[in-house]
């Protein structure tokens, strides 16, 4: 499979597929001004370093082991098209079936300025349309360079209205949690997942002493993460999103999930996801479409 799609999508120095020792398939993109890698199952971007950072900027777990079928602990998992649990069916899983099931190449390309662009659409299959009986198209575009561009593409090819909830739920190398704030979402309402799903109001910027799960919703703001530890600031713009989700699992609950990267890895790295979800879920009527678009910019200061 990989010698076929470098046959019809790789790039020459730009683009190449490879088969990683589990059988999923990583697209590598390495330009004179970024490097990423993709799984192509879920569509999942694993790690983004532009070349002006001397660490990447999208975290991935030293410690995660990608196999058919399961999430990857890192990167930018695709949720959709629910966003959290399901609405009534708790057999389906949480944040979607996206992230876990194959997505295939439909284009490659180079953009005006060097950066390397790729566009994958989901699989349907018995599993997903069991779950999601709508007819649509979902489809990502990667645009991989200095800055980092993510438009996640829902379009409605039925005769009826449906509603997703989505998110693409982005990890970020930093270079210590307690080092760290978010700016951004000053004054906005936010659901406290920690402090049982109460409805807050965010006073000043978001700092991090303990596990933090915050929905903040009706707001389209440009997200900062200053870090002071690696000395830089992580720009997070977005379009077509009115949900922003700030999480850290911290000590406690990093150490049950077995593959945050031990000991310390929860303390490397903390998600700023653009979403829609709760109060923000999107309608998508029939024969229109709704494109999710983010874009992150590092800056050293």
């Amino acid at each position: 499979m990989a010698t076929a799609l470098n046959s019809q999508f790789g790039i020459k120095g730009q683009l190449s597929f490879r088969e990683d020792a589990s059988g999923l398939i990583v697209a590598e993109i390495d330009n004179a001004l970024g490097r990423a890698w993709l799984c192509l199952q879920g569509a999942h971007l694993m790690m983004w370093q532009p070349k002006s950072q001397a660490v990447p900027v999208v975290w991935l777990s030293r410690d995660t082991k990608p196999a058919v079928g399961k999430s990857i602990r890192g990167g930018a998992p695709v949720c959709w098209p629910w966003f959290g649990a399901h609405a009534t069916e708790t057999s389906f899983p949480g944040h979607g079936f996206a992230r876990t099931v194959p997505w295939r190449v439909i284009e490659s390309g180079i953009e005006p300025d060097g950066a390397t662009r790729m566009t994958l659409r989901l699989a349907a299959s018995e599993k997903t349309l069991a779950q999601w009986s709508h007819e649509c198209n979902a489809d990502l575009t990667v645009i991989v360079g200095e800055t980092l561009r993510m438009e996640l593409k829902t379009e409605n090819t039925g005769a009826t209205d449906f509603v997703i909830g989505e998110a693409l739920h982005t990890y970020f190398q930093i270079g210590d949690i307690e080092q760290i704030s978010v700016t951004g979402l000053e004054g906005g309402e936010y659901w406290d997942k920690v402090g049982g799903s109460n409805l807050r109001r965010q006073d000043g910027a978001v700092s991090f002493s303990g596990e933090v799960d915050r929905v903040y919703i009706n707001s389209g703001a440009e997200c900062v993460i200053h870090d002071d530890k690696l000395k830089r600031r992580i720009h997070v713009a977005k379009s077509g999103s009115l949900s922003t989700v700030v999480w850290t699992p911290w000590v406690e609950k990093a150490n049950k999930m077995g593959d945050m990267g031990q000991p310390d890895g929860w303390r490397e790295m903390v998600c700023v996801e653009s979403v829609n979800a709760i109060d923000n879920v999107v309608t998508v009527a029939a024969g229109t479409c709704h494109t999710l678009i983010v874009e992150y910019r590092a800056e050293s200061v």
